[in-house]
C-alpha cells in the first residue's frame, strides 16, 4: 500500500528534547510528538512538572524522561543531550522552547538584566543546538531543529526591548544556522503570538484586556499551545523535509501588537 500524506507528519520511533517543558507550549509540544510516535526527553528546572509532562507522554503509549535542566548552565546542556543519547540510543528532533524576559520599560533596563535575555533566548539554544546537532548526526546522520521565537522579535512592541532583542536574535540564528548544518540538520523557528500560557494570566484574567487583545488579534481568539504544537511536529516531521531556515509565524493573523505597555515618560533627570 503506497504511503499517504498524514504518514509524512509522524514521527515513528524518533527521539525527541523538548526544553520548557514542564508546562504550557513546551507540555503541548512534547505531548504531542508522542502521539505522533516519538519518544519524548523533557527539559526543566522543575522535576515535579517534568514528572506530570511525562506522564502524559507515557499515557499516549511512548516513553518519556525526564532530565532537570537550566538551559543557562552549559553543563546542564551538555548533560541533557548525552542523557538523551544514553537512553533512547538516538536524537532525532530539538525544540527549543525554554525562554522568555519579563517587560521593562527600555530606560530601566540594565546591562546585566539585557545580557540575560539575550542569554536566555538566543545564545542557550545556540549552545544547545550545536551539542544536538552533532548528536542528531552521530546516532541518525541528520536530524530537525526547532526553535520556539516569538512575534517579539519582529514587532515593535513597548516595554520589549530586551525580550525582543532575544528573539530577533533566535531568529537570525535560526536562518544563519540553517544555512551551515543543511542539508543534514534543518533549523527553522516558529514566531509565536499570544498564546494562553502562564505569561498571558494578566490578559486571560482580566476581561477589559482580553476583550482588547482578541479584537485585535484578526482570528479573534489568544492562541492555544495546541496551536503551537500542530506547527512544530510540521517543521519537525518529514513533511517539512524541504523547509530551512524558516520563521514561521503562528499569531493569529497578527499584524501589529494588539496593546501597548505603559511606558513612563522620558523626563529631565533632575525632575
Amino acid at each position: 500500500m503506497s504511503a499517504v500524506i498524514l504518514d509524512d507528519f509522524r514521527l515513528t520511533d524518533q527521539v525527541a528534547v523538548v526544553t520548557g517543558a514542564g508546562a504550557g507550549i513546551g507540555r503541548a509540544i512534547a505531548v504531542a510528538f508522542a502521539e505522533a510516535g516519538a519518544d519524548v526527553v523533557v527539559a526543566a528546572r522543575t522535576l515535579g512538572d517534568l514528572e506530570e509532562t511525562v506522564r502524559q507522554i507515557e499515557a499516549t503509549g511512548r516513553s518519556g524522561l525526564a532530565v532537570v535542566t537550566d538551559v543557562m548552565i552549559e553543563d546542564d546542556l551538555e548533560r541533557l543531550v548525552t542523557s538523551a543519547v544514553a537512553h533512547f540510543g538516538k536524537l532525532s528532533i530539538l525544540v527549543n522552547n525554554a525562554g522568555g524576559s519579563g517587560p521593562r520599560p527600555a530606560m530601566q533596563t540594565s546591562a546585566r538584566y539585557l545580557t540575560t535575555a539575550l542569554h536566555f533566548n538566543a545564545v542557550a539554544p545556540f549552545l544547545l543546538s550545536k551539542l544536538a546537532a552533532q548528536a542528531m548526526v552521530d546516532t541518525q546522520g541528520g536530524g530537525s531543529i526547532v526553535n520556539i521565537s516569538s512575534r517579539s522579535g519582529d514587532l515593535v512592541m513597548t516595554s520589549m526591548l530586551a525580550y525582543g532583542a532575544g528573539k530577533a536574535a533566535l531568529n537570525m540564528i535560526t536562518r544563519d544556522l540553517a544555512a551551515d548544518l543543511a542539508p543534514t540538520v534543518r533549523v527553522n523557528a516558529i514566531g509565536v503570538g499570544g498564546v494562553a500560557t502562564q505569561a498571558m494570566d494578566f490578559v486571560m484574567s482580566d476581561d477589559a484586556l482580553r476583550a482588547t487583545y482578541e479584537q485585535g488579534t484578526p482570528m479573534g481568539r489568544i492562541g492555544q499551545p495546541r496551536d503551537i504544537a500542530a506547527a512544530a511536529l510540521y517543521l519537525a516531521s518529514p513533511a517539512s523535509s524541504w523547509v530551512t531556515g524558516v520563521v514561521l509565524r503562528v499569531d493569529g493573523g497578527t499584524t501589529a501588537p494588539s496593546f501597548d505597555i505603559p511606558v513612563p515618560p522620558l523626563a529631565p533627570s533632575g525632575d
